[in-house]
């Protein structure tokens, strides 16, 4: 047996959080129950856990300090109040049944306890500790998360000691505000009058990377720090190099043209994969966007997402989103498709319909009179509610 579980609870310095393995004696977990026990650091002791002194909790739990102990208050609180609070929730598991199905003489535990050094309130300690362990247990047991809660969380959760938030992109539609500014007077106006809300993108266009470099993309982040932010390079050449210094200047996607080599395209979005963000194509009089998108997915090179464009120079021409069915299919429906080019408010709805999951407006946001009513109206045409706003934390 082998099980891991983890947990966190409480708030401030008291809060707790829990790592955890349960295996058998004889197997790994044993022996590092046994190396770890003899073992000793300096300020990370590890200690049996007891529920008082005198009586061991069963099964045999070892507590390892994440956090070096250095005075004589941590030591205490470690010795006390966490050293209690972690056997009580292994005897507790024990009574409840938790521990049926294995021989609790023949079991261990290994917790490793985090204890912040501000940490003073013994009695939140405990109770924080104590609730931590008892969860990371029976986490351990049911083995969570399972696949589909994993799958759904990944890309809502954010890490709340992170202290900001990676987005992505698992609720469209999405509206995305193209900056194909060269001036930062404009680019600060536009951030600081488009609504923050979680289904706004911010892009950073090429005309803006053009005159300012990537740099400018930390330029966007003082304004709007947890913007999700994409570089429109339009790269042609060097795609895993290019791809490679959006992600370096903590851009969120990055955008290849279509009509690069196929080479330059599978490795843009094989280093864009690489480094953890979203790659884009820009299908500018690319002719057969499916086709293409076919021969990257044999290349196992699918993007992120397809942009249908249609150029500035040439808006008197009709909106370029007939293929997206065709686009999907051809990826395996494993990827979004944006619309650009023009795009106003009476033909959101459409482009919704036929398929898009990005509506990427540029002049007709940041050209307006009044930005924050343009954008407000665009939101509006989409229908899409805040993510999360109506949810209730419970357990994770």
């Amino acid at each position: 047996m082998y099980l891991i579980g983890e947990a966190l609870e409480g708030e401030g310095a008291e809060l707790a959080h829990i790592d955890l393995i349960i295996g058998d004696k004889t197997g790994p977990v044993g022996m590092a129950f046994a190396n770890a026990a003899s073992q000793l650091a300096p300020g990370h002791t590890p200690l049996l856990a007891v529920i008082r002194p005198n009586l061991l909790t069963k099964p045999a739990t070892l507590i390892i300090p994440k956090v070096t102990l250095k005075t004589g208050a941590q030591v205490n609180a470690m010795f006390g109040a966490v050293q209690a609070a972690v056997a009580k929730a292994v005897a507790d598991s024990y009574e409840e049944g938790l521990f049926d199905e294995c021989d609790a003489e023949e079991t261990v535990l290994l917790v490793s306890a985090f204890l912040h050094p501000d940490a003073k309130d013994y009695n939140r300690i405990y109770r924080y500790n104590y609730g931590s362990t008892k969860l990371a247990i029976k986490r351990a047991f049911d083995k969570f998360p399972d696949k589909k809660t994993l799958m759904d969380e990944k890309d809502r959760a954010g890490h709340a000691v992170m202290g900001f938030k990676v987005h992505r992109l698992w609720d469209p539609p999405y509206l995305q505000v193209a900056l194909d500014l060269v001036d930062m007077g404009s680019v600060e106006k536009v951030l600081k009058a488009v609504p923050k809300n979680d289904h706004v993108l911010i892009e950073a266009g090429t005309p803006l990377i053009k005159q300012f470099g990537l740099s400018v993309i930390d330029s966007i982040r003082k304004i709007r720090p947890d913007a999700f932010i994409i570089a429109d390079l339009k790269t042609l050449d060097t795609g895993n190099l290019e791809a490679r210094m959006a992600a370096n200047a903590s851009a969120d996607a990055v955008v290849v043209s279509g009509l690069a080599p196929v080479s330059t395209i599978e490795k843009f979005i094989k280093e864009a994969r690489k480094t953890g963000i979203y790659s884009v194509i820009d299908m500018l009089n690319v002719e057969k966007p499916a086709e293409l998108i076919k021969t990257l997915a044999k290349m196992d090179a699918v993007p992120s997402i397809v942009e249908m464009h249609r150029a500035i120079d040439n808006e008197s021409t009709d909106y370029n989103w007939g293929d997206i069915p065709a686009i999907k299919k051809a990826a395996g429906g494993k990827l979004l498709v944006a619309t650009a080019g023009g795009i106003r408010q009476n033909v959101v709805k459409t482009a919704i319909k036929s398929g898009a999951d990005i509506i990427v407006v540029g002049r007709a946001i940041t050209a307006s009179k009044n930005i924050q009513n343009a954008a407000e109206q665009f939101l509006e045409e989409m229908n899409k509610e805040e993510i999360d706003q109506f949810r209730v934390m419970t357990d994770f």
